[in-house]
């Protein structure tokens, strides 16, 4: 028998704020984090606004550093930090084995390469640069910080990488391989990641727009979410609040093309009906969707597509919306930061709302929650994520029965 996941802490560093509080009253407010960029000169760009973390601070001394890592791993560590605090859990200075972790990133270190690279260009060899860049160095500060001695994943499926580590996390629990696990989704802003995205031309010349008839494309913002994920009974035998149920999950591979969706959203349903299969409930139970919703005129009607196959007339029935038009797209840290949302919706029987909305589209005619977040009864919700190369994934979250 599958042991329970719950989800005990979570922490948020995002452009609306550098916790959970104020991340959650951001969205609720329906304010924007999104912003010309001024960390560095984003001439050249499609656009210069972003979903930048503004006024933020770091000391390594807190998490046994001698020096700052890549801002990307501040973000992570930052945000881990608070996820373990709220599910009142200390750092051990010896690795447990029953505590797992799994990250999920698209750009790893960005920040740490262009320096290498910077350096490079004037005949230096930045070492410690080149080291904060690699993919895995992100885990190995946050393990050695955190006591972390257990499985340990690393995942870097596009923007479905956050979803994806949050049910991985929840497998490592399922299966007994860990009494607790992080997931945590992380990423930061840098020149090169996102002149390769303009290119892409993802993104729009504007503003976001998602599910709106004049919506152009996606901009990009960064941080990190994270989920301290456990085993139920270890959770109750310590007196451990649990916040949700991670019900089910599921990801693949839809292989159509490197940016827009197969047609009809055929990868979304396929990965949104694994899910519900997984976590085992009625689709027409589900209260709440929590949509990748990018503002892109291809990917928002087939998410909306996927939805309607799966969830049949009860998509019609209930809310609908994204939030990348207030964090802008966090691409490996949107599926942790949007489950976390969703998590934050069914505690607090409120649902974001899709800022920036201004035109009904024919095709994305479900309830997306125009601008004003909702009170709402949210027992079981689902947020799906999708990214570049075809990669899909959702999770399903709960109330504690």
């Amino acid at each position: 028998m599958k042991r329970r996941a719950v989800i005990t802490g979570m922490g948020v560093v995002s452009s609306l704020g550098r916790d959970l509080n104020a991340f959650w009253q951001g969205l609720i407010e329906g304010r924007s984090g999104i912003a010309p960029l001024d960390r560095f000169d984003p001439e050249g760009l499609r656009n210069i606004n972003a979903g930048q973390v503004r006024e933020f601070s770091f000391e390594p001394a807190a998490f046994g550093l001698a020096d700052a890592p890549d801002i990307a791993t501040q973000f992570l560590l930052m945000a881990a930090r608070e996820a373990l605090i709220r599910a009142a859990i200390a750092p051990s200075e010896e690795r447990d084995p029953g505590f797992g972790a799994s990250f999920a990133t698209n750009f790893g270190g960005a920040n740490s390469w262009e320096r290498y690279v910077a350096g490079l260009l004037v005949g230096e060899v930045p070492a410690a640069a080149f080291e904060e860049f690699a993919f895995g160095r992100a885990a190995e500060h946050t393990c050695a910080a955190f006591g972390i001695g257990g499985p340990c994943a690393l995942l870097s499926v596009a923007c479905a990488s956050g979803g994806a580590a949050l049910g991985v996390a929840c497998d490592m629990i399922r299966l007994g391989e860990a009494q607790v696990a992080l997931a945590v989704g992380y990423d930061a802003l840098a020149p090169t990641p996102l002149s390769g995205l303009s290119v892409l031309r993802t993104m729009t010349d504007e503003m976001i727009r998602p599910f709106s008839a004049d919506r152009s494309g996606t901009l990009f913002g960064e941080g990190a979410g994270a989920l301290v994920i456990e085993d139920l009974e270890h959770a109750r035998e310590r007196g451990a609040r649990p916040l949700a149920e991670v019900l089910g999950w599921a990801e693949n591979n839809n292989a159509y093309h490197v940016t827009a969706p197969d047609q009809g959203g055929a990868g979304m349903t396929r990965v949104l009906r694994d899910a519900i299969a997984d976590a085992n409930i009625d689709p027409r139970t589900v209260d709440y969707v929590n949509a990748h919703g990018t503002g892109t005129q291809p990917h928002d009607p087939a998410e909306v597509q996927a939805v309607k196959n799966v969830l049949g007339e009860r998509a019609r029935e209930i809310p609908m919306s994204s939030i990348k038009a207030a964090t802008g797209h966090m691409m490996g840290a949107a599926g942790a930061a949007e489950a976390i949302a969703t998590v934050m919706a069914v505690n607090e029987g409120i649902v974001p709302p899709t800022v920036n909305y201004r035109e009904p589209d024919p095709e994305c005619d479900l309830d997306h929650v125009p601008n004003v977040a909702r009170e709402a009864t949210v027992g079981r919700a689902i947020s799906i994520s999708a990214g570049i190369g075809g990669n899909n994934s959702c999770v399903v979250l709960g109330a504690l029965d």
